[in-house]
């Protein structure tokens, strides 16, 4: 992993999962019950390890209470690498999960300078109104605000208590460890999405339960940290968390997708002349130079962006992805070829979700402002 950087506030350079799995200490995903297979990021190991999944899995299996905990960093615009973990949110809660949903505007204003009032603004045009258009339901789901808990003053004084609880069962030594270099900004981020992930177990919320927390790699500190504070509080029991992990969807033109690059991703609010200028422009191609060679040598799927979103999300038959890896390969299926059946897919896939997403715009109080 030479070069790569990987924390929770910055991802670069080529990511070497295998080490970091052995590193971070976590497990490779294997047998999951049936129901996990329908979904194509578990069919398809997208999504391939996990802290103590087990404990989710007895809680669907008997019909117990859990949570599914997540966050969303209100900046920039919903792309379409926002929907690994909306998919899974819509996925936990047809499960029984209750959905808990943190926009980190506090997280915002102290690690990006942004306001709090374009946060909510951001938070609720780009991310709320589009994962109610992926299938997000209101019931037995929370949508908050880190500045602005609950109107319920019990709840709210639960969940800010326990940040500064949580305080005193943290070293800057422990921090150190965790997160390397850390500041007095980052630490008390760390402690409030440790609160996040925890404050449903507390009594005035879901009391003890299983919770899980969807992530990619890099935000696998806040859950080590999370893990760890739990099981020396002395307050309250809290069952430990449980956590899965998903490959990052890969920009446009390789590498991770970053919301300040537009032209590294596609906005669920792209036009279809927008989508098929970016993947052709953009979309990097694990082709060779010319036909001749591509022909003769063929395609390397792997690495090509287009074949990857098709795996990730746009075509959900296995035998027709098998059947478009295969002639990939053997250079039967040209470069051009592959993303025009990407753009016409996603671009389907757009028309419909663009519909539903006006139609959310009539639902938007039914999820927040509880």
């Amino acid at each position: 992993m030479t070069n790569a950087i990987v924390t929770p506030w910055e991802v670069k350079g080529n990511i070497d999962y295998d080490k970091l799995i052995k590193e971070f200490g976590i497990s490779l995903l294997k047998e999951l019950p049936d129901i996990f297979n329908k979904n194509v990021l578990f069919r398809r190991k997208v999504i391939f390890a996990h802290r103590d999944i087990q404990r989710i899995l007895e809680a669907i299996k008997n019909k117990k209470k859990f949570v599914m905990m997540t966050g969303l960093m209100p900046t920039g615009k919903f792309h379409i690498g926002h929907m690994m973990l909306a998919q899974q949110m819509i996925f936990y809660q047809k499960l029984g999960a209750k959905i808990y949903i943190a926009v980190a505007d506090i997280e915002a204003y102290n690690a990006r300078n942004q306001s709090l009032e374009d946060s909510r603004q951001i938070a609720i045009e780009q991310y709320i109104l589009n994962y109610i258009a992926l299938g997000l339901k209101p019931e037995n789901c929370e949508i908050y605000f880190q500045s602005a808990r609950s109107k319920d003053a019990e709840k709210s004084n639960t969940y800010y208590c326990l940040q500064n609880l949580l305080a005193r069962y943290a070293t800057f030594n422990e921090f150190k460890a965790v997160y390397g270099e850390i500041s007095p900004g980052k630490m008390l981020s760390a402690l409030l999405q440790a609160s996040d992930m925890l404050h449903p177990q507390l009594k005035e919320f879901e009391g003890a339960c299983p919770v899980i927390v969807p992530v990619g790699i890099d935000q696998d500190p806040h859950i080590r940290l999370a893990r760890d504070i739990s099981q020396r509080f002395k307050d309250e029991k809290l069952l430990q968390l449980s956590s899965t992990y998903h490959f990052f969807m890969p920009g446009l033109s390789g590498g991770k997708m970053s919301s300040s690059d537009p032209n590294s991703f596609i906005a669920l609010t792209d036009t279809a002349e927008e989508v098929k200028k970016k993947i052709n422009k953009y979309a990097f191609s694990g082709g060779q130079t010319t036909i001749e060679e591509h022909r003769k040598l063929g395609g390397n799927p792997d690495i090509d962006v287009s074949f990857q979103y098709l795996r990730m999300f746009f075509e959900q038959d296995d035998a027709a992805l098998e059947k478009i890896e295969k002639d990939y390969r053997s250079g039967k299926l040209l470069t051009g070829e592959l993303k025009a059946i990407l753009i016409e897919k996603l671009n389907m896939f757009l028309e419909k979700h663009q519909e539903e997403r006006e139609k959310a715009k009539s639902k938007i109080d039914k999820f927040i402002f509880k």
